[in-house]
């Protein structure tokens, strides 16, 4: 009988135990690298870690983000991710093609998912087998640029173009088809175009001086993070030739240029965070989660470049309307922070 009483006030001291022990909440590790500090992939991963705040208070879940930025540097990058490995993550986020790529080979045989964002050709780089079924431990959000959208853009504005330059980095994997595409539209349109390459900022400023030597009527770059890097240094160049700049996202206009077109950013950064936190919470598998894609049809034009280039903002905003979703204004700043002050 002593011994039943103390097994009944063991069990009775072990629960009260329990139910003064609070529930401990779920926590996962994340380890993101962004490729390079530039306003777009900054928005993005600003979103991500916001929106997984969000989630993690509505769910009681703790996200413990690690965040470095690789600055273009593969070396850095790769220590980076080796630290992450190290830290035994349970996601790594790849911010850009080149980061994207070097996680997927990194967690290679390993249970390790990876969740990319701003990756422009999912497909064409090799990162996944299929937009709707990657195929491996990875998928994420894509921000591919319907270039002949743009394409029309100019035309829009300037129905005589002549002569378009084609600015951009070829190392950059996210120029490479939206290059083509382009090339493709104006042959086809009969319009000759210029090509001008840089791979570092002082290499796009002599590419910049050149397109203005060359005599173009106007200028398109595709979401290319080398030369997104470089636009504050040279958007006022072409504003002083009067050469408008057609860009492939929103943070080239941020900078300077005539205008960017694409996908809206912050709403990247989200979903890239509800994938992520679909993978971690609900075991959701990257090899059949489809790869988010993006209307692309805002357009943002800067207004203050706009008067620079000696250009009817209301004009402008009617020639564009009908070919987009809809058409934001926005002024040169560094930063989407700066903007919001």
């Amino acid at each position: 009988m002593k011994k039943r009483v103390l097994a009944i006030a063991a069990t009775a001291m072990a629960t009260m135990m329990m139910m003064a022990s609070p529930v401990m909440a779920q926590d996962f590790k994340i380890g993101i690298c962004n490729y390079v500090d530039d306003a777009s992939l900054n928005q993005i991963v600003d979103n991500i870690q916001s929106r997984l705040k969000e989630i993690g208070e509505e769910q009681d879940v703790n996200f413990d983000v690690s965040y470095d930025n690789c600055n273009a540097d593969a070396n850095v990058m790769e220590q980076i991710i080796s630290d992450f490995q190290a830290d035994n993550v349970d996601l790594m986020v790849g911010i850009a093609t080149p980061v994207a790529m070097r996680m997927q080979s990194a967690t290679e045989g390993t249970d390790t998912p990876v969740v990319f964002s701003a990756v422009s050709d999912p497909v064409g780089s090799g990162l996944v087998e299929d937009l709707d079924a990657p195929g491996a431990n990875i998928t994420g959000t894509s921000d591919y640029l319907d270039t002949a959208s743009i394409m029309k853009l100019i035309q829009a504005v300037n129905p005589d173009v002549k002569k378009i330059g084609l600015l951009y980095d070829i190392g950059q994997d996210s120029s490479t088809t939206a290059i083509q595409e382009a090339k493709d539209y104006l042959d086809k349109e009969g319009i000759e175009y210029v090509e001008r390459t840089g791979t570092t900022t002082d290499e796009v400023q002599l590419a910049a001086d050149a397109l203005v030597a060359d005599g173009v009527d106007a200028v398109f770059t595709p979401t290319d993070n080398t030369i997104m890097t470089a636009e504050l240094s040279i958007y006022e160049k072409f504003i002083d030739a009067g050469i408008p700049q057609y860009t492939g996202a929103d943070s080239f206009a941020l900078n300077g240029a005539f205008v960017g077109y694409g996908v809206d950013y912050a709403n990247l950064g989200q979903k890239t965070a509800d994938m992520i936190a679909d993978i971690l919470m609900n075991d959701a598998d990257p090899a059949t989660t489809s790869v988010e894609t993006f209307d692309n049809g805002t357009a943002t034009v800067n207004t203050e470049t706009c008067e620079g280039l000696g250009l009817d903002l209301e004009t402008v905003k009617k020639d564009f309307e009908p070919l987009c979703t809809q058409v934001n204004e926005i002024v040169t700043a560094e930063s989407f922070d700066d903007v919001e002050k």
